[in-house]
């Protein structure tokens, strides 16, 4: 059963509990291409942005990416893009005006004249396939690579398998990153781990408040907006706002 916080008002802070890391990917990706869109609306390419402490591992940027584009840019055509892939701009090109975090999606792919046709900010900016290595898939990305942007939805595994990674900090930016709504995957023992980890930087904030109903359910009073849901309710039903 879903923990629902003692308020009426509209949640726009999910969390899905899960141990394993396998599990975590799994609700990740039901999350992005299905419960969340038919619940909410959210278009899963332009809507929602996942975002990783890490590109290795079973729930990392890396594994992320590439079950995400099989969902949902299932083109049969080889290669590491497709037509209708989201992708984000690596280094900055001056010459093109495109920049380190920059996304965007892929129109067109030519191997004819060997050239890619990606939308950026509506603007059709042309690659050669040499130049390809400046992008990369972006349905998963680096909670880094993307602190400066944000989403309507952002969805995030924290996870002990991150653990080397997780800070105080960095939780605080994927969170802040979101616009509309923020579902994160994982366990509560990663949230301490994250929440008591100061060793970057000191900044004093409410996020441990915040998290208080999640990590101790009924630890403190007030209104929280956070759901507690069970990973069995994960893969059926996102409670309503």
């Amino acid at each position: 059963m879903p923990y629902i916080p003692p308020t009426n008002e509209p949640s726009d802070f999910l969390f899905f509990p899960a141990d394993d890391a396998d599990r975590v990917r799994e609700i990740i990706i039901d999350l992005v291409t299905k419960k969340i869109p038919a619940q909410y609306g959210y278009d899963p390419k332009r809507d929602i942005q996942v975002l990783a402490p890490m590109k290795k591992g079973p729930c990392g940027i890396e594994i992320l990416n590439r079950e995400l584009q099989a969902i949902l840019t299932p083109h049969s055509e080889g290669g590491l893009f497709r037509p209708g892939d989201k992708v984000i701009q690596l280094r900055n090109n001056y010459q093109k005006e495109v920049f380190n975090g920059d996304v965007g999606y892929v129109e067109s792919i030519d191997p004819a004249t060997s050239k890619a046709i990606v939308d950026m900010d509506e603007r059709h900016i042309e690659y050669d396939f040499s130049e390809l290595d400046e992008l990369a898939l972006a349905y998963a990305v680096s909670i880094h690579k993307y602190q400066g942007s944000e989403s309507p939805v952002i969805v995030m595994p924290v996870h002990t398998s991150h653990f080397k990674m997780l800070t105080r900090n960095l939780i605080y930016t994927g969170i802040t990153r979101a616009k509309k709504l923020i579902a994160i995957v994982g366990t509560k023992k990663a949230l301490i781990i994250g929440i008591k980890n100061i060793e970057i930087d000191s900044r004093h904030t409410g996020l441990k408040a915040a998290f208080q109903e999640i990590v101790e359910p009924g630890g403190r009073s007030g209104t929280s907006s956070s759901f507690m849901v069970s990973p069995e309710d994960a893969t059926s039903t996102i409670p309503s706002l």
